[in-house]
């Protein structure tokens, strides 16, 4: 398994997905899944791995819930990272298929963000404030939850830095602690 860790943090700290979309309202570029898939494909086969994204709907009120996954595998290990979406049912101008195929365009890019450290704050779909950057500066930064502890445990271990989460989560001091301590 420290072989397939490994490769993994050569992949992530190797990979660059541009952004090749551009939102013409908000007036940025930001990535999709489709990037991220074209930028990993040259680390396959040079590092014997592949990647996959499972979906599954794990919940289906009070709106459905589309879990992906994404898998990093030597073909004996692996290693998963997930993304829960809602499916936006009421988007106008959309037919069933398309909502949930947007919804899993964008569970598969946030999956493939966590496993592959993409931090999302650097997305503008993400961090666009479409000309509010007053408001959103004055917003509090959120409390970090369990599974988010436990990502930001994983991301310190593989050469992540604290300041990077303490710049996205408000942390406790037995928290930070507990992060300094890896």
């Amino acid at each position: 398994m420290k072989e397939l860790n490994n490769k993994l943090a050569q992949v992530q700290t190797k990979l660059k997905a541009k952004k090749s979309s551009y939102n013409s309202f908000g007036k940025y570029y930001f990535r999709k899944s489709e990037d991220i898939l074209e930028a990993i494909k040259p680390f396959l086969l040079e590092l014997d791995v592949s990647v996959i994204i499972r979906e599954e709907i794990v919940a289906t009120e009070p709106v459905p819930m589309l879990e992906s996954t994404a898998i990093f595998s030597d073909g004996e290990n692996k290693i998963t990272a997930t993304a829960v979406v809602g499916v936006d049912l009421t988007q106008k101008g959309m037919q069933t298929s398309q909502q949930f195929g947007a919804a899993s365009t964008y569970g598969k890019k946030y999956a493939l963000g966590n496993l592959l450290l993409i931090d999302d704050t650097e997305d503008a779909d993400a961090s666009n404030t479409h000309g509010k950057a007053a408001a959103v500066a004055a917003k509090p930064k959120p409390k970090i939850t369990v599974e988010q502890f436990n990502k930001a445990k994983d991301y310190l271990k593989n050469g992540g830095k604290l300041e990077a989460i303490k710049t996205k989560y408000t942390l406790t001091s037995k928290q930070e602690e507990q992060l300094t301590a890896l």
